[in-house]
């Protein structure tokens, strides 16, 4: 059971929250804040995590004697303490680590105190042995026979009927693709080219690292202040986790200091909710240092992808035949579904009429394999876009217009049999290639400097369940300003700008007018599935539209009963109800919450206007899992190009990216600002991921867990020049034909600037990172 600290304390224990209004004038936001006293007050206890130091282990005792005598320690959980595994599409993750650990940094224990010191101090007391077992850090390695099996009881968890992991092997997700015939096709092609691409794993790096306050009450009511991209989808997690029922946990999380996919699903918020249910009474608080956030979190999976491609001496694609292993970690309840998703996208955006494709996560003992920017498709377009240059090279074609050639249109039967939604991927890559002058020789900037461009085309559906759902609520206050309440959350990707823009236009109000509910609450904000996959524009647009469309409709019928008129006949623009039949005027100032009188104010009609939205996709099919094909795979895809001018340093090896042109095709760009501001932002993300790379030892211990050691772009790294731009090709089921761009314009940017690299020297890179001091040992002849 859980071990206490009886030492008697004058401490009060936490109370209830309570909720009220708020407008913030300067960034025209209305919030709901909590009176967070019991989660800051001196009723707060603090917490840190035991860590293994081993990669793979069986945990033979725990002794947590000492830890618990010293002074201001309340309590200290272990993995005995605490059974419960959790999980999004597999449930395969403890909370805390029982009988085994799978990596360095796993956590075995929480230690409670009454400060972070002295937490951390009390970590070290804490005595545990382990028996040390055979690991395996890379994917082939874990797939080799005679690996250890690091998920003995993989065949007993719960999950997805989606994902197909394979028991008694070190596989957590298998995904066939199957069309055509591949191997009558090879003897048919004039050009074949494979090859084996290699992506480290890297981090998220957010400026915020993850941090939870949970408070467990004696009445059982649960509170969970985190910093979180899936508020409503972690209530879920860990309240089937825990056994709490879903009214009894609440979540609440505000503005989120950068995400990038490492704030979806749960990570560390579960060890806080189990370590405030050993202190009832007390808020806990756990963060993370930034050491811990690049081992303690999630990271972006590593790949081996081994692909092979060919086309005939016309530059048509014939087959494809290729093999990812995602090296997923220790624990794999997010990153199957990357791999699943990297199998029904294997192609890439190309029409290849024979393809064989296998994608799988594996387990490995190195941290945590989860989502990131681009989820799974920067890493398998790494390796096709370089091959698609070459193939262009073999038979003496233009790489653009071997794109142009072969790229996904409108209508295409793609890969799993479903047709290709409105798309213009050719207007893309056209704008991109004369952006920078693609296929014209320029002179580089010094004689010890080559210049090269290169070119990389793109295509992301986002990947989820095949029933995720958006819903809105759309309010006013008297003065007719309106309110706009939604689950989604604010990353700094402009998602609540959108949504006020939508509930606007919709309503026919200013946008000025317009607040956004936050924080998002569980208690208080319609649900939404979570703020991943590029789906807010698209999934929460379509809601708060419908929900704003509600109320526009109830106004518009209440003042037409009120006039005696048609409400077709009736409009709302500018605040203002009027008819193009009389010309009459209503403002909807007050009537939006008092309704209007009836003749000599014998009674009234209308009253408090309130729309209510949801949206959800209910067209999305299931794969066949032998061939994966069926009918509609995704909801749709969002294609782009990126182009890249650069020069390489011949003496140094260092690269300078002159310019990156990068355009997508968005449907409809509600808000064109940010849609150049993503453009900029993932361009220099996907740069940053080309020299980023988190290294281990052979025993599986992080080497640069800190912003010391790990280099990510800054802004001396940034291109000369970005050029964005967009494509509108209407989506069918998109508000005003809108669709996602947040992820996209990741995907390209290495394979471009690794194509831009081969035309200024003739040399291809297989793996990342593409350092100056890797490029510096090619140019020298060494490996």
């Amino acid at each position: 059971m859980t071990k206490l600290n009886r030492e008697p304390t004058s401490e009060p224990v936490g109370k209830s929250v309570t909720r009220m209004d708020m407008y913030d004038k300067v960034t025209g936001t209305a919030t709901f804040t909590d009176d967070l006293h019991a989660a800051r007050g001196p009723g707060l206890y603090y917490a840190r995590l035991v860590r293994s130091p081993h990669a793979h282990a069986l945990v033979k005792r725990i002794d947590v004697g000492k830890a618990l005598a010293m002074p201001g320690v309340k309590a200290v959980v272990t993995g005995q303490d605490a059974p419960e595994i959790v999980g999004m599409y597999l449930v395969d993750r403890p909370v805390l680590a029982g009988e085994r650990v799978r990596y360095v940094g796993d956590p075995v224990a929480g230690v409670i105190a009454t400060s972070e010191e002295i937490a951390e101090d009390a970590v070290r007391l804490v005595e545990v042995e382990y028996e040390e077992l055979p690991a395996v850090f890379g994917p082939e390695e874990a797939l080799a026979p005679g690996a250890p099996l690091l998920h003995p009881n993989l065949g007993e968890y719960k999950v997805a009927n989606f994902i197909f992991p394979q028991p008694g092997t070190n596989i957590s997700e298998h995904f066939k693709l199957r069309k055509g015939d591949v191997e009558s096709a090879w003897p048919q092609c004039a050009a074949i080219v494979e090859g084996t691409f290699r992506l480290p794993p890297i981090q998220h790096v957010p400026l915020e690292p993850h941090i939870s306050v949970a408070l467990w009450e004696p009445s059982g009511q649960v509170t969970l202040w985190t910093s979180t991209q899936s508020p409503h989808a972690q209530r879920d997690l860990i309240a089937q986790s825990l056994n709490i029922p879903h009214g009894n946990l609440r979540v609440v999380s505000p503005y989120v200091g950068g995400g990038f996919g490492g704030k979806a699903g749960v990570t560390m918020e579960a060890c806080a909710v189990v370590l405030a249910r050993a202190v009832k009474g007390h808020p806990v608080k756990l963060r993370l240092t930034r050491e811990e956030e690049f081992v303690g979190t999630t990271m972006r999976q590593s790949l081996v992808a081994h692909t092979k491609i060919g086309c005939d001496a016309e530059g048509n694609l014939l087959a494809m035949e290729t093999e990812y292993h995602f090296g997923g970690g220790a624990y794999n309840d997010y990153g199957v579904n990357i791999a699943r998703a990297a199998g029904y996208s294997c192609t890439g955006p190309y029409k290849i009429p024979n393809v064989k494709g296998d994608s799988l996560a594996v387990y490995t003992n190195l941290p945590i394999g989860g989502p990131m920017r681009g989820f799974g498709m920067p890493e398998i377009h790494w390796g096709i876009e370089q091959i698609m240059d070459q193939l262009a090279d073999k038979i003496g074609m233009d790489p653009a217009e071997f794109r142009r050639r072969n790229c996904v249109k409108t209508d295409d039967v793609i890969l799993t049999g479903m047709k290709m939604p409105p798309i213009d991927l050719v207007a893309c890559i056209d704008k991109a290639a004369e952006a920078i002058g693609l296929g014209k020789d320029e002179a580089p900037s010094a004689p010890h400097k080559r210049r090269g461009k290169g070119i990389a085309i793109m295509w992301k559906a986002p990947a989820m369940p095949p029933n995720p759902g958006s819903s809105a609520i759309v309010r006013f206050n008297e003065d007719a300003t309106v309110i706009v309440e939604i689950g989604a959350q604010e990353l700094g990707q402009g998602s609540f700008t959108v949504a006020a823009q939508i509930a606007a236009h919709a309503l026919g109000v200013p946008y000025e007018w317009v607040r956004v509910s936050a924080p998002i609450d569980t208690k208080y904000s319609p649900y939404e599935w979570q703020t991943v996959a590029s789906r807010l524009t698209w999934s929460m647009g379509n809601a708060v539209k419908i929900a704003a469309e509600d109320a526009r409709q109830q106004i518009l019928e209440i003042v037409a009963k009120y006039w005696g008129e048609d409400p077709k006949d009736l409009d709302i623009k500018g605040g203002k109800v009027f008819s193009y039949r009389s010309e009459e005027e209503q403002p909807l100032e007050k009537m939006v919450v008092y309704g209007l009188p009836n003749e000599n104010y014998e009674g009234w009609q209308g009253g408090p206007i309130v729309g209510r939205g949801s949206f959800m996709p209910t067209y999305v099919t299931s794969l066949d899992f032998e061939t994966g094909q069926g009918t509609r795979a995704v909801v749709h895809y969002t294609v782009g190009a990126q182009a890249v001018d650069l020069e390489v340093d011949t003496e140094t090896g260092q690269v300078e990216i002159i310019k990156i042109a990068s355009v997508y095709d968005v449907g409809k760009a509600i808000n064109p600002d940010l849609v150049l501001v993503q453009i900029e932002g993932g361009a220099v993300h996907g740069m940053s991921a080309t020299f980023e790379a988190l290294r281990f030892d052979e025993q599986g211990r992080p080497l640069n867990r800190s912003l010391v050691d790990y280099r990510i772009a800054t802004a001396v790294d940034v291109p000369g020049e970005i050029h964005g731009d967009f494509v509108e090709t209407a989506l069918e089921d998109g508000p005003w034909g809108a669709r996602g761009v947040g992820e996209h314009v990741m995907v390209p940017t290495a394979p471009a600037i690794a194509n831009a690299i081969h035309d200024a020297l003739g040399i291809r890179f297989d793996d990342l990172p593409l350092s100056a001091e890797k490029i510096f040992m090619v140019l020298q002849g060494k490996k």
